[in-house]
């Protein structure tokens, strides 16, 4: 099972909030919600911006992570926070809007998981997914190719797959035949990072809690050193010492049936 930093996740917040706040800005649901979830809700930053957005809907924060969530309700304890599976959690009545940020990519059979979400929302509701889409970047096929390697291969189970997601055409033949409507596009982000090995900074809250969860302290520390090998040549810094993370993130926002 992964477990979470919640210090290490919220060291780049600002970085990671700036795509929930793009989703978000998208989300018209056609009636005033009553009820939001946020999915995957971890130390609840963003669940405290969809409340901002809506201040007469019922909130609740959905996580998996119990360090995630202990962060949630520490910062947070007017709101609601709830523990749960993200594949089988059910609100307590169809919501006017499930919005899930970097979440859904820790959960397999994109096929069945997103009509599952849907058929949670009320009619008129908006279901609004944001997920990265890095698969292919080398932050994340070296870290795949680390943890296959043979200093490593007999020492680490990888549970996530190499690649979690439907391509944005397969989203849309899944989700088209049971919405009013689907929006799906793609933005690639620029991050530009300060200090040493942001990159691996970067990860470390987010991809690599996959591998590090797996390991013993003093392997995880071996492993992080054989990944910030690797990110030092596949993303070196500029001539004025920063660093430049390209990172690209898949938007699906469904109106489901009224």
């Amino acid at each position: 099972m992964t477990t979470w930093d919640p210090g290490q996740y919220l060291q780049f917040a600002e970085a990671r909030l700036r795509p929930a706040l793009d989703l978000l800005a998208h989300v018209q649901p056609t009636n005033p919600p009553g009820l939001v979830v946020d999915l995957g809700c971890g130390p609840g930053n963003l669940t405290a911006v969809l409340a901002e957005r809506w201040p007469d809907a019922e909130v609740i924060g959905v996580d998996s992570s119990p360090e995630m969530l202990a962060d949630a309700r520490r910062d947070h304890p007017d709101m609601t926070w709830v523990e749960g599976d993200l594949a089988t959690w059910e609100p307590p009545r169809p919501a006017d809007v499930v919005f899930t940020n970097a979440a859904l990519h820790w959960l397999p059979d994109h096929e069945r998981l997103l009509p599952t979400l849907l058929a949670r929302v009320a009619p008129g509701g908006v279901l609004a997914v944001q997920v990265p889409a890095e698969w292919d970047a080398p932050s994340h096929t070296e870290g795949f190719a680390l943890a296959a390697s043979p200093r490593w291969r007999d020492r680490l189970t990888v549970d996530l797959p190499e690649q979690p997601l439907l391509a944005p055409a397969g989203y849309l033949d899944v989700l088209l035949p049971l919405a009013e409507d689907v929006d799906c596009w793609t933005t690639t982000y620029h991050h530009v990072l300060e200090g040493p090995d942001p990159v691996v900074e970067w990860f470390k809250g987010s991809f690599l809690r996959e591998f590090l969860s797996r390991l013993e302290e003093a392997d995880g520390a071996e492993f992080v050193a054989d990944y910030t090998e690797a990110m030092r040549r596949a993303y070196p810094p500029r001539a004025d010492g920063r660093t430049v993370l390209p990172f690209r993130r898949l938007f699906l926002i469904v109106q489901a049936r009224a």
